[in-house]
């Protein structure tokens, strides 16, 4: 008798558009981190601008879960949660939970910041300048510090909500709630409201 047992129901979540920032500006940040060739590192510096600046409009202009209205949550929220993912009981979310949301825009502002020092650095006005040239080596170091925690808390939510979050960054699909709707935590009008239409 074959096997009667539906598997669980898919959404996608992830758009090309986010998917191409992720890891491209992954793949950037380790090139400019690896690799110790001063072209390469201006280089892999300078592309990230342009993305970054897409991924900002796209935060307003994208699909849902692309936007920041969807994922960027008050202080009280990301610290709520926090709590419940010590206590082993985070609600799971479709899109960004509170604190990934969190760590976008923290992730943003780090990637900008540190590029457009960097790019500073490199103009006439500020080539040689040690105050920029340090700043821009402590912005590096606390992206790279923000990239460790983003590890964490994507390696922790996926063990606590048994789904492999990294996977659904290259598909662009997550596991969705009961009857493929949205996470339990949303409800009714609200949760198909957010669904998105893929």
């Amino acid at each position: 008798m074959p096997n009667s047992r539906r598997l669980p129901a898919e959404r996608f979540v992830w758009d090309g558009v986010v998917r191409l920032f992720h890891w491209s500006t992954a793949g950037l940040v380790a090139i400019a981190f690896v690799i110790d060739n001063r072209a390469v590192h201006e280089a892999a510096g300078l592309t990230v601008l342009p993305i970054v600046a897409l991924r900002i409009l796209w935060g307003f202009a994208g699909p849902v879960h692309a936007r920041f209205s969807d994922f960027v949550k008050p202080p009280g929220a990301v610290i709520a949660y926090l709590r419940a993912m010590a206590a082993g009981r985070p609600p799971r979310h479709l899109g960004h939970n509170p604190a990934g949301g969190a760590m976008v825009l923290a992730l943003l502002a780090l990637l900008l910041l540190t590029a457009g020092t960097g790019w500073a650095s490199e103009t006439d006005p500020g080539f040689g300048v040690q105050w920029l040239s340090d700043l821009h080596a402590l912005l590096a170091n606390l992206l790279l510090l923000a990239v460790g925690v983003h590890v964490v808390g994507v390696l922790l939510s996926s063990w606590l909500h048994r789904e492999n979050l990294v996977g659904s960054m290259i598909s662009g699909r997550k596991r969705a709630g009961r009857d493929g709707a949205e996470p339990q935590h949303e409800h009714g009008a609200a949760a198909v409201a957010r669904l998105d239409p893929g």
